[in-house]
């Protein structure tokens, strides 16, 4: 038997140990573990790992590169950059737009950028760890975003940039805010992590924006076990993003690629002598940030599934939403006006003034193995990370406040099934009931 033939063999038994290897799928109402998120992971997943583990594709390869172009595709952006975490990708999105290379437009330390108080950490982070100043707005009830006219208020003499992200799937107003941003000649940033396939005017999120980041953590739409990606259709901003994951180099070829510009020995930058190895030029502060090709292969059988994925998140979340709806004392998300929002969870919101607390219906649910999770950090200025650290205030945080006391979400990912929905539907209602 030759290796082609062995290969087909083995990855034959593979599909076969995948549907051996299932667990029991019954659903033991208390029993069985409802989580709030995951993935979902079949037999061409598997398959894809152990083909790519097989040939040894243990660095960034032909499969990362076939994934970039899919997704960049799929997303309907020019450019698409691999890193190794959805955090990387909002590190190098922020941090692209302070390379000299954008001349006059570069932000600088001391430079603002806007973004929301009720939001995830690492929206945040890059902002502080280049030197700028993040000017914190508050966000709406029920999509749980903010609004254009909450950023235009919040637009001063050294603002440059906005990044934020669509909150559990659901857009902001994007459009509006590109408008607002292209006006005040300000970047902005979609932090399109929880949002993949969601859209705002009939457009994809992720377009509206200079540039867009997405993650691939097992909890999101698509999953490559941890991954990220940086998308634009700006060529010189894809440019950067390229040299700041790869180390910072000037260099444009592919490792273990030699001379494919023709010109390797022929660069004279900075102060080093003329025809230093353009393999070993840095034109930026950069890191190693890159995906591996394992990755890259479960990401390209995810991509496929993308749609049939978004359909069962739409149908989950409407199955909570109509059940839900005439419980008292709860506060059920909305879509934004517009948009058609491929959600990462459903958010629930507990009037402040209802008989029993957040913290007593999530305490009733979890004892019933239905997983619960906080809107993220809630107020992110209520945090230690944060307290003492450069940043300006614009408004009331009131209803970020009120997230960080009474909000919580529950799931929607496709692995939930209508069995396990209407147990949660059910514990829900059951304890509004004897609570009220």
């Amino acid at each position: 038997m030759d290796t082609r033939d062995a290969k087909a063999q083995l990855l034959d038994d593979v599909r076969k140990y995948h549907q051996q290897a299932q667990p029991d799928q019954r659903f033991v109402p208390g029993h069985t573990e409802i989580w709030p998120s995951g993935a979902v992971l079949d037999e061409d997943d598997r398959v894809a790992l152990v083909e790519a583990a097989l040939d040894l594709r243990i660095a960034a390869g032909r499969s990362a590169r076939k994934f970039e172009s899919a997704f960049a595709r799929t997303l309907k952006r020019r450019k698409a950059h691999l890193t190794n975490s959805g955090s990387s990708a909002n590190l190098l999105a922020l941090s692209a737009l302070t390379s000299h290379l954008l001349e006059d437009r570069r932000l600088r330390p001391g430079d603002e950028v806007i973004t929301v108080a009720a939001g995830f950490p690492t929206t945040v982070n890059p902002i502080l760890q280049n030197g700028l100043v993040p000017v914190f707005v508050d966000v709406e009830l029920g999509t749980y975003n903010t609004t254009a006219d909450r950023v235009a208020q919040a637009i001063g003499p050294r603002t440059r940039a906005i990044i934020i992200a669509h909150a559990l799937g659901n857009p902001f107003e994007a459009a509006e805010m590109a408008q607002l941003a292209e006006e005040h000649d300000l970047f902005l940033i979609e932090d399109n992590c929880d949002a993949v396939g969601s859209t705002y005017d009939g457009q994809l999120t992720g377009t509206f924006g200079d540039l867009a980041t997405v993650s691939f953590y097992p909890a999101h739409h698509l999953t490559m076990g941890e991954g990220g990606c940086v998308l634009t259709s700006n060529l010189a901003l894809a440019r950067i993003v390229e040299s700041m994951r790869d180390w910072g180099r000037d260099c444009w070829c592919e490792p273990g690629e030699n001379d494919k510009c023709l010109k390797r020995f022929t660069y004279q930058m900075g102060d080093l002598p003329a025809g230093y190895d353009h393999k070993y030029i840095f034109s930026h502060v950069g890191y190693n940030l890159k995906a591996t090709d394992l990755q890259a292969a479960l990401g390209l059988t995810q991509l496929a599934k993308l749609e049939e994925f978004g359909t069962a998140r739409r149908r989950n979340w409407r199955r909570l939403r109509e059940a839900l709806d005439d419980v008292p004392h709860l506060l059920l998300p909305q879509a934004t006006p517009r948009s058609d929002p491929s959600w990462f969870g459903f958010v629930i919101t507990i009037d402040p003034d209802a008989p029993f607390s957040r913290a007593e219906l999530v305490d009733f649910l979890e004892g019933r193995k239905i997983g619960t999770r906080r809107l993220f950090a809630g107020n992110l200025t209520r945090h230690p990370a944060y307290i003492g650290q450069p940043q300006r205030v614009v408004g009331e945080l009131a209803n970020s406040d009120l997230i960080t006391e009474h909000t919580f979400w529950i799931g929607v990912y496709p692995a939930l099934t209508d069995e396990m929905l209407d147990y949660v539907i059910t514990s829900i209602r059951e304890f509004v009931k004897t609570h009220t």
